[in-house]
């Protein structure tokens, strides 16, 4: 869980990205597998040790107070730097603290020496790269005061070998701070899909008891009725017909109710699957927009119904029913707000175009009090026509009316 695939790109990281991100190519003796990345860095490095190298034994002739034993210790030394840099990887605090009384006697080394202390920097934390480099900047002034460089001032040198370690560390660090960053991503993003998991995990299991606590309360009566009649009839098997008719009756009867209850209990299984909040009664569609307006007008409500839909059964199902809980809400909300105005129901659309839903009302007649919380049941139906890849709007209009409009997708 949370293993980040690396096949393909594992060789564009470092090692040590790469051996947190897929451990299980880790060595057998812990260490991380060197990336073709790595070997082409190794190389660059160990390459630009030798050329410095190169460079500053080709100006050993040019320093009039050095012995020729001393250029000599020099160049070894400058080449044994350059192949200790294979080594920066797997220990370089050690390298990093051998360079330092290396440079101070050896000119050659001076590019390895700068290589080990930005290792140095990038695998270990800033404590140790400060030490040695506080050492080093601190030896500076004692090496060009021995041995002077030819082309440049005293000062100059020591600000130039000052400003080069201060880059050289700060450049190290900056590369460990990249790495850090994609290491503590890599951990929350961890950390993320495993609480997801275990919400998963909790979330089936609490929808398990549910359902448990749901079968056993709503069918166990039932199921005991039926079942204490049935063992009625088996035991008396001579009882008269019309007690046993009666009984035939209550165990045919327990079991339609035991049947539609357990239909109910998967209608609210399914009505929590969809997000909605439905109980186990059949979910509406539009057809039974007539049946809704009906509701309406026995609660009072004045009511005009403009369905200019031809056959509601060709709407989808789930459109239909978000058009209906529309369509619903918006009666509610005349009645609550504008109680005795007349509300005109609107449905139109057609397979391509969309369905089009609209309720409105015009001002209400008289003072109506303040409702509390009101503007709830809009903001869910905003949700609600959003998730089926609508949109709804409603607000107050001119004439101090107010409108609910609904698009939804009819394909």
């Amino acid at each position: 869980m949370g293993r980040v695939p690396l096949a393909g790109r594992r060789w564009l990281l470092p090692s040590a990205v790469a051996d947190e991100l897929d451990p299980d190519r880790r060595r057998k003796n812990g260490r991380p597998r060197r990336t073709a990345r790595d070997w082409v860095v190794d190389f660059t490095c160990f390459l630009l040790a030798v050329v410095i190298g190169l460079l500053g034994a080709d100006a050993l002739p040019r320093e009039p107070h050095t012995p020729y034993a001393l250029e000599v210790v020099d160049q070894w030394l400058g080449a044994f730097a350059c192949a200790a840099m294979w080594l920066r990887r797997r220990w370089p605090l050690g390298l990093a603290v051998a360079m330092v009384p290396v440079q101070f006697v050896s000119v050659t080394a001076g590019g390895a020496a700068v290589i080990a202390l930005f290792s140095l920097a990038v695998h270990r934390p800033f404590k140790y790269s400060a030490w040695i480099a506080g050492i080093s900047m601190a030896v500076v002034p004692v090496f060009y005061w021995l041995r002077p460089d030819p082309d440049l001032p005293y000062f100059a040198s020591i600000l130039l070998g000052v400003l080069l370690t201060v880059a050289v560390v700060g450049w190290g660090m900056f590369a460990r701070s990249r790495r850090q960053l994609l290491m503590s991503l890599r951990d929350r993003a961890r950390r993320a899909e495993t609480e997801a998991a275990l919400r998963a995990e909790q979330a089936q299991r609490l929808a398990r008891e549910e359902i448990a606590r749901e079968m056993h309360d709503v069918l166990a009566h039932r199921l005991t009725l039926l079942s204490v009649h049935a063992g009625a009839l088996e035991i008396r098997p001579d009882a008269p017909r019309a007690e046993v008719s009666r009984a035939a009756g209550v165990i045919r009867e327990s079991a339609h109710e035991a049947l539609q209850d357990l239909r109910e209990i998967i209608g609210v299984l399914r009505a929590s699957g969809d997000g909605g909040d439905e109980s186990g009664r059949p979910q509406p569609t539009l057809a039974a927009l007539e049946g809704l307006v009906s509701e309406s007008r026995e609660a009072g409500v004045k009511v005009t119904l403009d369905n200019r839909v031809t056959d509601a059964a060709t709407v989808p199902a789930s459109v239909g029913r978000t058009a209906y809980r529309i369509a619903q809400e918006g009666l509610t909300n005349a009645r609550k707000h504008a109680p005795g105005a007349e509300a005109t129901v609107t449905v139109s659309g057609a397979p391509g175009d969309g369905l089009t839903v609209s309720v409105r009302n015009p001002p209400p007649p008289g003072d109506v009090p303040h409702v509390p919380g009101s503007g709830q049941g809009l903001i869910g139906l905003t949700e609600r026509a959003t998730l089926a890849g609508g949109h709804l709007e409603h607000g107050p209009e001119e004439d101090g009316g107010f409108q609910v409009w609904a698009w939804l997708p009819w394909g």
